[in-house]
């Protein structure tokens, strides 16, 4: 789990995290996967679906629904939510593992058609995303080219989830410790 610090003395207490990281699951979340550099297409969709599904509620309601998203989703595979139509709509909407809203449910399928449409242009997702640095130019790119709930502080927060942004604060232990880019390749901006 989470990295523990042994101070002087020998005696075992728990590293300095973030004020938000103060249960599980965000602390597991905050140790070991929050603002570490993620470059993974699977998984970059995967945050750009659970941050758009979390406008409105919380962080910890989304993580412990992940599972639950992940089964309904086809473990967040593109290609195969893009061929989503109104049957699996209605399936989505029948399950209680997931926010069931109509919107954030159509958005997840017309994010992965766009989704599907950067990876052609850009050879991988992770090569357009990280070629951004600030959340308010990422997400009127993203809008332009289609993708839906993707607002300057949904964005902000796929970005720090996924260490394009080291937003780790001051004192805690992970601030810093993952440097941008982490072997990401260049992409240009824009259309």
């Amino acid at each position: 789990m989470g990295r523990r610090v042994v101070e002087r003395g020998g005696r075992d207490v728990a590293p300095e995290r973030c004020h938000w990281a103060t249960r599980e699951p965000l602390i597991s979340y905050h140790d070991n996967e929050w603002g570490q550099p993620e470059h993974d297409d699977r998984r970059l969709f995967e945050f750009i679906v659970l941050e758009g599904a979390q406008a409105g509620l919380s962080w910890e309601t989304i993580l412990r629904k992940r599972p639950a998203y992940r089964k309904a989703f086809d473990r967040f595979a593109p290609t195969k939510v893009a061929r989503y139509g109104a049957r699996d709509v209605a399936r989505l909407m029948a399950d209680a593992g997931i926010v069931r809203n109509r919107a954030k449910i159509a958005a997840a399928i017309g994010n992965a058609r766009a989704f599907l449409a950067v990876r052609e242009e850009f050879k991988t997702f992770d090569a357009y995303v990280w070629a951004f640095d600030e959340p308010a130019t990422l997400s009127k790119d993203l809008k332009k080219r289609g993708f839906r709930f993707v607002g300057p502080t949904i964005v902000e927060s796929f970005m720090e989830a996924t260490g394009i942004l080291d937003h780790h604060e001051r004192g805690c232990g992970q601030r810093g410790r993952a440097p941008r880019g982490g072997g990401a390749r260049p992409a240009r901006q824009g259309g």
